[in-house]
């Protein structure tokens, strides 16, 4: 028949289809590469072009100086204008005190750590280390008198020994060993043929998420802090390895100002005050007995956590 199209031409046609179209999902592929490509180059940028933090003050405070006395006094704060997360916020913590901060998700409990540590600075008001005013210090002698252990332990492409002496690292091997055994690291450690010259992957890959934190304990005691912060720290792990980690930080904590941020309330019932916040402002605070009498937002949250418990 005239003019029919053959079986052979319906291949060809279908053929040369999927060439064209292949070449331009290829285009299409490369285009998109390319645009994330430059999104992430200017985040780069961004970085590379911010100035560096300076402190024109007269430096009031060393880390060997500080003791630990910290208050907050009628902070306000906020990331984005007009959106405070801090409102008139004071709290008093005294040296070698054990507050823990509760909260819903996004109350500020975790922006109180990040105004101490000077990562941002407030917007009012006054913060203030044995007396002086944070802005009135030098952020590296600040953040030196600081330990942090948070929920997502920073370990580096190293070994064991180069992970923990971050925290220090002109400690002498023996200060290193002690450390671990101190944090109750050493237990695993020494399960490895290298012992401390074990070399890790990227981020600790090879770990369970306990081991980790525990190298991340270990970091902090060779540090030996005045200020400890603990964020979240145990929210990451099963029921075991959490009473493992307790003991190494009730032990950490002993005779320092701690802060604990914590969803768990089961970790926190020894704090010598929980402070309940609130939209940014203080809601509750006493220790764990008394917020459960009051019946007020801890009650709720804690009733939330451990329903058909007694309490």
């Amino acid at each position: 028949m005239k003019g029919a199209i053959t079986i052979g031409t319906i291949q060809a046609f279908i053929l040369y289809t999927k060439q064209f179209s292949r070449s331009v999902n290829e285009i299409a592929n490369q285009y998109a590469q390319i645009q994330t490509a430059i999104a992430g180059a200017e985040r780069v940028f961004e970085v590379m072009d911010t100035p560096s933090e300076t402190d024109n003050t007269a430096y009031n405070l060393t880390a060997e100086s500080i003791r630990g006395d910290i208050s907050f006094k009628e902070v306000d704060f906020s990331y984005v204008e007009d959106r405070p997360v801090l409102k008139n916020f004071s709290l008093d913590i005294k040296q070698g005190e054990k507050v823990a901060v509760v909260g819903a998700t996004g109350s500020g409990k975790t922006t109180i750590v990040n105004l101490l540590t000077r990562f941002y600075d407030i917007n009012g008001g006054v913060i203030t280390v044995d007396g002086v005013d944070i802005r009135n210090t030098d952020r590296y002698e600040l953040r030196k008198s600081i330990a942090m252990v948070l929920q997502d332990t920073v370990l580096f492409s190293g070994s064991i020994e180069d992970n923990i002496t971050y925290g220090k690292q002109d400690a002498t091997l023996d200060e290193m060993e002690k450390a671990a055994v101190f944090a109750n690291a050493d237990r695993f450690i020494s399960n490895y043929p290298d012992d401390y010259r074990t070399v890790l992957t990227e981020n600790g890959e090879d770990l369970s998420e306990g081991q980790r934190q525990l190298l991340a304990i270990a970091r902090a005691v060779l540090s030996d802090p005045k200020i400890l912060i603990l964020d979240e720290a145990t929210s990451s792990v099963d029921t075991r390895t959490e009473a493992e980690l307790q003991s190494a930080m009730v032990k950490l904590m002993k005779n320092r100002t701690s802060i604990i941020i914590a969803h768990r309330l089961s970790t926190i019932r020894d704090a010598d005050r929980i402070v309940v916040l609130n939209n940014g402002s203080i809601a509750e605070s006493g220790s764990h007995d008394e917020l459960l009498s009051l019946k007020g937002v801890y009650y709720s949250l804690y009733q939330k956590q451990f329903e058909g418990q007694e309490t």
